[in-house]
């Protein structure tokens, strides 16, 4: 995954493109490793709005990328251009991994390759996109989808959401953060958290969570319940329970449970720390606790995801990069 090449043609959104290029194209300070060989991949100078862009290669390029990035599709009232979508075709079929942002989603779509697959694009279109590919199952309510080798996004800032996603999983989850803190960014946004809630941190400061979320990430190591939060809040549960759900797309303890396995994330990362020690320091109790918890929402054990990101040759052991074990996102 470490070659991602960026797909474009004329009548590309040019906020999805540069996006991908601000994350793919240079390592964040700090980060000493090989980063992304990244490469622009059209058929021509490309006209993206008001700017003119001059690709690295041609689209006979994409097939062999690890990843391919496709940015949104201004008309989707058009069909997308045939040597785009062939190209697309041809990477899938090669082995890429196939990403669409925003409105992308139409040239995967009509490549064939989100054909019974979930999916989502810009709210704005997704009627659209269910109509005119009705073998796709689109969903319109969440900020991005992980099909494994096909993801697609929902619009503008969902668009970094998936694009830091990828990273984590092929860099890790303290390499992510470090991309968002260059970018300004919230270091993560759950996939399948609703289009329209707020950002879980930080929120505004009149948000009746405003303070509430920054005093439980410094006290993971705690025990805490529901109660524990709403009693800070000073709000009932349910009063509780209503606000997270509009400020996060989830429940107190869901999110709770989140943060808890995305601080063991870090600490597996960056530390020598026992699993029993980061049980404790992540609130989980007992190392067993943690191994379920672990297992069931990243998909591998701490100790496999350990080795898989702190071990690992980062250019791995074929030159592509890819991790022993590939987690799935908290």
């Amino acid at each position: 995954m470490d070659t991602v090449a960026l797909a474009v043609t004329d009548g590309m959104l040019h906020f999805e493109l540069a996006l991908a290029y601000e994350v793919f194209e240079a390592a964040p300070a700090g980060v000493a490793e090989p980063w992304y060989d990244f490469a622009v991949c059209g058929p021509g100078p490309v006209r993206a709005g008001r700017f003119l862009l001059e690709p690295d290669h041609g689209l006979d390029r994409l097939p062999l990328a690890g990843t391919v990035i496709v940015p949104g599709w201004a008309d989707v009232d058009e069909e997308p251009p045939a040597d785009l979508v062939d190209a697309v075709r041809e990477a899938h079929e090669a082995g890429a991994r196939l990403v669409s942002l925003c409105t992308g989603a139409f040239v995967l779509a009509a490549a064939g390759l989100l054909d019974g697959l979930r999916a989502t694009t810009h709210w704005a279109h997704t009627r659209a996109l269910a109509a005119r590919y009705p073998q796709v199952e689109v969903d319109p309510d969440v900020l991005y989808v992980d099909n494994g080798s096909v993801l697609t996004s929902a619009g503008k800032a969902a668009a970094m959401d998936l694009c830091l996603h990828l990273v984590r999983l092929d860099r890790g989850s303290s390499v992510a953060n470090a991309v968002a803190r260059r970018l300004v960014v919230p270091p993560q946004r759950d996939g399948g958290q609703a289009q329209f809630v707020t950002t879980p941190v930080p929120a505004p400061a009149h948000h009746p969570l405003a303070g509430l979320l920054p005093w439980v990430l410094e006290r993971l190591d705690r025990p805490l319940t529901v109660e524990d939060l709403a009693r800070r809040a000073r709000m009932s549960s349910r009063n509780l329970g209503r606000h997270f759900r509009a400020a996060t797309g989830t429940t107190p303890l869901q999110w709770l449970l989140t943060q808890r396995i995305r601080r063991a994330q870090e600490l597996l990362e960056t530390t020598d720390e026992s699993v029993e020690a980061i049980a404790a320091a992540t609130g989980m109790g007992t190392a067993t606790t943690l191994r379920r918890h672990f297992n069931r929402t990243i998909g591998v054990p701490p100790d496999t995801y350990r080795r898989t990101f702190r071990s690992r040759p980062r250019s791995g052991p074929d030159g592509g990069g890819r991790p022993r074990a590939v987690p799935r996102r908290p």
